[in-house]
């Protein structure tokens, strides 16, 4: 297993995030070597800049936080993204269209923006939103997702009733097994949260309390 600080995303999706704040999340990551950051799309410019020369990845996200932009826009979203600097993209998808069963245009959504990013060799991660889904429906998102070829599936925007939970972790896991890579995010405060995800199959996670957890670890 990896060191903890490895993990994390670490992440400032605020809507009243400051040039300030950025430059200050980027600094967070420098001093505690976190895996990345996560940044609104206007920020990508500023935290390539921040980070150039380090080996910490510029994460931003597309249709957030409601996925409910069209297929159109979150493509232009990650193509601006991959020429500004991104290395990864977390896409939500388009949550009321999985819940009609229209599974044909959530996959179709999810490969167009990973073509937009592929040439760029920039991986996207699909954001499910699972606190607003049934069992099987994030069962089926989590097929979609690795049928369309995704990095990643990720629990949550952290900005719904709810984010990751135990239940819907193992949930994910034992849809996807090795199939797919997962990231928890939402919710995921201290130290006894993020190992329980990682113990439950969780790869990465997004959090904006990565500096509190780990000086509780010291």
């Amino acid at each position: 297993m990896k060191p903890l600080n490895k993990y994390f995303d670490h992440t400032n999706l605020k809507p009243t995030a400051s040039e300030a704040d950025i430059i200050k999340l980027c600094e967070e990551a420098k001093k505690y070597e976190f895996y990345a950051v996560c940044v609104h799309g206007c920020y990508v410019p500023l935290a390539a800049r921040e980070l150039e020369g380090t080996d910490i990845k510029v994460v931003t996200v597309a249709g957030f936080p409601l996925g409910m932009n069209s297929t159109a826009a979150k493509k232009a979203e990650t193509l601006l993204a991959c020429e500004n600097g991104a290395n990864e993209v977390d896409m939500v998808i388009n949550i009321a269209a999985l819940k009609e069963g229209r599974y044909d245009y959530v996959k179709n959504e999810i490969l167009e923006v990973i073509n937009a990013a592929s040439p760029h060799k920039v991986i996207i991660k699909t954001i499910l939103e699972t606190c607003l889904l049934t069992d099987e429906e994030i069962k089926a998102a989590c097929q979609l997702a690795i049928e369309a070829g995704a990095a990643y599936v990720k629990t949550s925007t952290g900005f719904s009733e709810s984010g990751a939970t135990p239940h819907t972790m193992a949930l994910i896991k034992e849809t996807v097994g090795d199939k797919i890579l997962i990231k928890a995010s939402g919710g995921i405060r201290d130290v006894l949260a993020t190992k329980e995800m990682l113990r439950l199959g969780a790869q990465r996670i997004g959090a904006s309390a990565s500096v509190a957890i780990m000086e509780a670890l010291k």
